[in-house]
């Protein structure tokens, strides 16, 4: 293996960790280090400080030294974009481009990218304009966190406790530009709960590598008190981050991420670096830095095997060939923990000599803000040195952490000595050695990966032309090409079931429910002369329950198919806490297509004279049930009670039964042109949804008697005394579809519905004279007090 010479760009802790790791490579011949700190320019031969900082002069001493790896450390030579410098002159740089580490640079544009990205984070809002910004904060409800937008040391967050800090420290930002002008813009986000996580992965734009997960601790006094500083300390790996939790990360943050970015047309390389936190539904994004952490590097790099040679590492992510090496950690835990100057991170000294002593075994020193002077190592820094222990417990590792910082003396030297403490105290509740997963808080991964892998079949059953059906990426597709539309129009739907969802949980029924979830939006579709092309999911409950999931996703998949529609994709949610045990809610999307000249209603075309025609319903269908149920529980009716109107079912199944789905009947006459409008009766029955398609010079007459009203209805005027006019505004009473065409052609489209397999298609009444219909009314149904009597 030939030895190449490597040019490491910074001066703080985390540049010599890098450096002390590579160092031990076997691919290294000279590492340079500019400018480096007192640690590089006195820990080893095949180490050399070199008095640099412009690019120009960088790339100039990297070429005239035969240099064949540069590896900036810190965040702004990376932003201002160093790796572009010696792109051109052909040395590998390993750190990501100008362009990808924007995510860093601009807390806006990375809160932007993960919006775009459906990559979980908190919601948020962005401003450069300091009264808007202070207006929005005086009107968020909840609490907040203030961010510069820009890079600023890792001090740009401020977490204000009332409203005065806030608006102190926005001022501080904004007005006062205490950041320069990484305050120029601000992100205000929700202020987000639990634990944090430091989770960092090598990537070459394709592949990843994670490394174990870290906890930093960012606030400069015990108890996580004061200010917020650069890190006062760090371990890894974290005891509460199981592989499944780490595994869900991978999944859902670090390759969606650099998936992302890749497709947005700035492929990141380097070290990825999500800062998560461990919320109740789920981690979620605080921010990502572009380049190794500090000080999570103290004790990330330590934790590497003996088989792991960084420079390789690095060169190969360099080259986007990371899956040709080897990376590989210790069994172990590692701790470091910073020493600072006095008064870290506001004014501190600088020049007070250091003394260190002999390291107990495992313990190794890294130097962040020192210098040699005159042949001492003096303090140059608010962070001055870290120490890491490793140990193969992380008590051991802490305690080998502060034998270590026992040894070292400077004056008004600051510690903070409670590093590991939300770790040590997870492990003391966990004697057992068990990890707290998701699923000790009520959010199952293995159970969600058993749900997929449940429904995979039922999904792939609604294959169409134009989608596979497949699950499991980040998002479904559909290709309209092969359809042949020559003027498409795409039309979209979303619905939910309601509250029918109480009855089904209540008997024990689910995929019934399913079926409604699709038909309230592909039946929204039909009536505008779509075709449904593909329909999505959300599907929402306290604690997964497998067998209920499944359940109700066959009556979704089941739908999707009678309808002709592809089942592309969805989302589980487990909030526990939100939903009451057992609950669950639901949510559908539908996309259709139509022709330009085919879309309805022909508003312009209804006239006077004009058929009204009408489909059977089910039932119910989806809508009325919160007064069906004020209904059952006011009569103390029992849901596993025989029905009453229904032979051989229970209240509740009956009362459940699914919507009809409209599509099949209709599509095919929509696509001749006989229809001039179509009314999906829903909440709000005739009254309000025919009004919905009709031009405002007309309205529609309605006979009652022109079909049967069905038992269910009977038996919920009777035992709710509701009144004719208040349940032919709730329910569909009978009626689930309304078609308006011409009177000349209507024998000609009831002959077609029926061709498409509907047994009756009831003539209902007529367009009329909106001033001749009973005083102006839209919709007028006559004749209910005899064909609705009870």
């Amino acid at each position: 293996m030939s030895k190449m010479n490597v040019l490491l760009i910074g001066s703080g802790g985390r540049e010599h960790a890098i450096a002390w790791k590579i160092a031990q490579s076997p691919s290294l011949n000279q590492l340079f280090v500019a400018p480096g700190n007192g640690g590089t320019e006195t820990g080893s031969d095949k180490i050399k400080n070199v008095n640099l900082s412009k690019f120009e002069d960088l790339v100039d001493f990297a070429v005239k030294n035969d240099v064949k790896l540069v590896v900036p450390g810190p965040e702004q030579p990376l932003v201002d974009g160093i790796n572009d410098y010696f792109k051109k002159v052909g040395i590998p740089c390993f750190g990501p481009s100008a362009a990808a580490a924007r995510m860093e640079g601009s807390k806006a544009f990375s809160k932007d990218f993960m919006k775009r990205h459906n990559i979980p984070t908190a919601e948020y809002e962005t401003f450069t304009d300091y009264e808007k910004a202070k207006e929005y904060m005086l009107n968020f409800k909840g609490e907040f966190v203030i961010k510069a937008s820009g890079l600023a040391a890792g001090k740009g967050v401020l977490l204000p406790e009332t409203m005065e800090e806030a608006l102190e420290g926005l001022k501080s930002i904004m007005v006062d530009n205490v950041f320069g002008s990484a305050g120029a813009e601000v992100v205000i986000e929700e202020r987000l709960t639990g634990q944090e996580l430091s989770c960092l992965a090598f990537s070459d734009g394709y592949t990843i590598v994670p490394m174990p997960s870290a906890q930093d601790h960012k606030r400069a006094l015990e108890g996580d008190k004061g200010l917020n500083t650069g890190g006062m300390g760090c371990y890894a790996p974290t005891p509460i981050a199981s592989p499944e939790l780490l595994e869900t990360i991978r999944k859902t943050v670090l390759q969606p991420t650099i998936d992302g970015m890749r497709r947005d047309g700035f492929p990141f390389v380097g070290v990825l670096y999500a800062g998560l936190m461990l919320t109740p539904n789920g981690p979620k994004v605080l921010e990502y830095n572009c380049r190794f952490g500090d000080p999570e590097t103290e004790v990330l790099l330590p934790l590497l095997d003996e088989k792991t040679d960084l420079v390789q590492v690095l060169l190969a992510a360099a080259e986007g060939r990371l899956d040709s090496v080897y990376i590989g950690f210790r069994n172990c835990f590692a701790a470091t923990v910073v020493a600072a100057s006095k008064g870290y991170p506001e004014k501190y000294p600088k020049g007070l000599e250091i003394t260190i002593g002999t390291m107990p075994e495992d313990v190794t020193v890294f130097h962040a803000g020192t210098k040699v002077d005159n042949g001492k190592l003096v303090t140059s820094g608010g962070r001055v040195l870290t120490v890491t222990g490793v140990a193969p417990t992380l008590q051991e590792a802490l305690n080998k952490a502060y034998e270590g910082l026992a040894q070292i003396h400077f004056d008004g030297m600051h510690i903070r000595r409670d590093i590991g403490h939300r770790a040590l105290k997870f492990l003391a509740e966990n004697k057992d050695g068990v990890h707290t997963t998701y699923a000790d808080a009520g959010v199952s991964i293995s159970n969600g990966d058993l749900f997929v892998q449940k429904i995979k079949s039922m999904v792939k059953s609604t294959v169409r032309t134009g989608a596979d059906a497949e699950i499991g990426g980040f998002g479904g597709t559909f290709d309209l090409k092969p359809l042949g539309y020559k003027d498409p129009i795409l039309v979209s739907g979303t619905d939910g079931v309601g509250t029918k969802l109480k009855i089904a949980e209540n008997i024990g029924i689910h995929d019934t429910v399913g079926i409604d979830l699709v038909a309230m939006s592909v039946n929204d579709l039909i009536v505008q002369g779509a075709e449904p092309l593909f329909f999505l999911d959300y599907f929402a409950t306290s604690k997964l329950d497998v067998d209920v999931g499944s359940a109700f996703v066959s009556g979704i998949a089941n739908a999707c198919k009678e309808s002709g529609c592809a089942l592309i994709g969805g989302e589980t949610a487990e909030m526990p806490g939100f939903y009451a045990p057992g609950e669950y809610d639901a949510a559908g999307f539908c996309v259709g297509i139509v022709e330009r000249e085919k879309l309805l209603p022909r508003v312009d075309d209804i006239k006077v004279g004009d058929v009204v025609l009408g489909l059977a319903s089910s039932g119910i269908h989806s809508n009325g049930f919160s007064l069906v149920r004020h209904i059952v529980e006011k009569n103390k009716f029992d849901y596993n009670a025989p029905s009453p109107f229904a032979d051989n079912q229970t209240l509740g199944q009956s009362l459940i039964t699914p919507t009809r789905l409209y599509v099949k009947p209709l599509l095919d006459t929509c696509n001749k042109g006989l229809i001039k409008g179509l009314a999906h009766i829903t909440g709000g029955g005739f009254i309000e949804n025919i009004p919905r398609v009709l031009p405002k010079n007309v309205g529609v007459c309605i006979d009652a008697a022109s079909y049967p009203l069905p038992p269910v209805f009977k038996w919920l005027k009777k035992n709710g005394n509701i009144e004719n006019l208040e349940l032919a505004r709730t329910f569909n009473c009978g009626i689930g579809m309304v078609i308006i065409c011409d009177a000349a052609k209507a024998n000609e489209v009831i002959a077609s519905i029926k061709a498409s397999g509907e047994k009756e298609v009831y003539t209902l009444g007529s367009v009329v004279d909106l001033q001749s219909n009973n005083g102006g009314k839209p919709v007028v149904i006559k004749n209910m007090e005899t064909a609705w009597a009870i």
